[in-house]
């Protein structure tokens, strides 16, 4: 039985082994295993160029977090550093957006791993492995935070050395010729082109693209709890770059080397659903290589559970932060004797299980809508990141306080960010499968502002 509540402060039970491993699992998940079926459907081997643009401006964001985290490692640190540097409402709406943001990253990764099982066991229905998997995760977070450290370490090994296994086996089977006479790095430019659907094939799934970058903020998340942040988590946010050049840019590299893409989408939207398959997993079946496949696809699925684990710890500890600074209720500031915010988790729980619901409603469709709106959060989560470490840095300035991280190219850094952010909820308007989560973002934001007023007048 879980131990009685009681407030307190949160316990730095995280090490730097666990840190870099959050902070490298966190660029692995269904962004990148599932969602990159539909991404090379309509953008071809551009796809690469894509995932590089969207790297960039991730790296850039993680830096100006990375600065003030380094400066101020406390809990829920986006919503900490718009309540402190711009205001009030910014704090609020930074604060619960996230948390919104973590609860539907945890839907779409429960969906993702029931369509991994599917792989194994078609019979089995999607909702039910996300209901078998929301229980089982949600009891490790409720242990203690080196459970889920050590959950979560565990589950990045697995990701990081099957992707290192994977891409030597790609080059090696392109080297040798043992994949096949298809098997040939012309396949980036020989099929149509590099850009096969032209550059607006490109442009129309950069939305998903940033998907697979969601979880690289995580790192902030973790400061409060991590032992000596301000060596790990520069280390950490400096790594980053190499992460997607190695996981995203290389290992998408080769498998579009390793057979067709045209032929390969083919496979990949042979039914109604293009996000029903993994293009890592189907590309080692195709060329026959089914243990491999197995193994992959066993991969994939830990990936969407080390991306729910985080969800569920980043939601407990955002609702925390929040209420330490007075923009949730106190009660979640209580712990459990082992350190844990055990409401948090629990009420973050209890809204997730929506995705039980929708699974069963829409098995087909439930993916791409989640998905749609986790980068509509995402993207006002990292326009409130850059505005917020521009006032910061005002703030610093007025101080006479140099920071010890900077970040890299400010403040123009800041504005290239914002204008992306601008431009990929253009995006989100093209396409009728996401237009909803764009326009339903102005709603979102209204929505918060009259809680935020209701607040206000009960505080008064």
């Amino acid at each position: 039985m879980t131990a009685p509540a009681q407030q307190g402060q949160l316990k730095r039970g995280l090490t730097n082994r666990h840190i870099q491993l959050i902070a490298l699992g966190g660029a692995i998940g269904t962004g990148l295993f599932l969602g990159s079926a539909g991404v090379m459907s309509s953008a071809g081997p551009s796809m690469l160029l894509g995932y590089a643009i969207g790297g960039l401006i991730a790296f850039l964001i993680m830096r100006q977090l990375g600065e003030m985290i380094v400066e101020e490692p406390v809990a829920g640190s986006f919503s900490h550093f718009a309540h402190q540097y711009w205001g009030p409402f910014a704090g609020f709406l930074s604060g619960w957006n996230y948390w919104v943001l973590y609860i539907l990253v945890g839907m779409a990764e429960l969906t993702a791993v029931g369509k991994y099982v599917q792989y194994w066991y078609p019979h089995i229905p999607t909702w039910a492995t996300a209901l078998a998997f929301f229980v089982l995760i949600n009891l490790i977070n409720l242990t203690n935070v080196k459970a889920f450290g050590e959950a979560e370490f565990w589950f990045a090994i697995i990701k990081v050395g099957a992707i290192l296994g994977m891409i030597a086996l790609g080059l090696y089977l392109l080297i040798s010729g043992a994949g096949g006479p298809q098997a040939s790095v012309s396949n980036l430019w020989s099929h149509g082109g590099f850009f096969p659907n032209g550059v607006s094939g490109l442009v129309v799934v950069m939305a998903v693209i940033m998907f697979s970058f969601g979880g690289l903020e995580l790192v902030g998340i973790t400061a409060a709890e991590a032992q000596n942040p301000r060596k790990v988590i520069p280390r950490a946010i400096n790594q980053v770059v190499y992460r997607i050049l190695l996981f995203y840019i290389l290992a998408l590299g080769v498998l579009l080397s390793l057979y067709p893409w045209d032929s390969l989408v083919q496979t990949l939207t042979s039914g109604d659903d293009p996000y029903a398959r993994s293009p890592f997993v189907q590309i080692f079946s195709l060329i026959g290589s089914d243990t491999a496949a197995h193994v992959l696809n066993f991969v994939v699925l830990t990936a969407a559970l080390s991306v729910y684990n985080s969800g569920v710890y980043c939601n407990s500890r955002m609702l925390y932060g929040l209420a330490e600074q007075g923009d949730a209720p106190r009660v979640f500031t209580r712990l459990s004797r082992s350190g844990v915010p055990m409401l948090g988790i629990l009420v973050s729980g209890a809204i997730t299980l929506l995705c039980v619901a929708l699974n069963y409603v829409l098995p087909e469709g439930a993916l791409i809508i989640l998905m749609s709106l986790v980068v509509a959060a995402l993207v006002l989560n990292w326009a409130m990141i850059s505005l917020s470490h521009l006032m910061f840095r005002q703030a610093m300035r007025e101080r006479g306080v140099i920071p010890s991280f900077r970040a890299l190219w400010s403040p123009f850094g800041n504005y290239l960010c914002l204008a992306f952010v601008a431009f990929i909820l253009v995006v989100l308007t093209l396409d009728s499968g996401t237009r909803l989560s764009a326009f339903a973002l102005p709603v979102w934001i209204g929505l918060i502002w009259l809680c935020f007023r209701f607040k206000g007048r009960r505080a008064g």
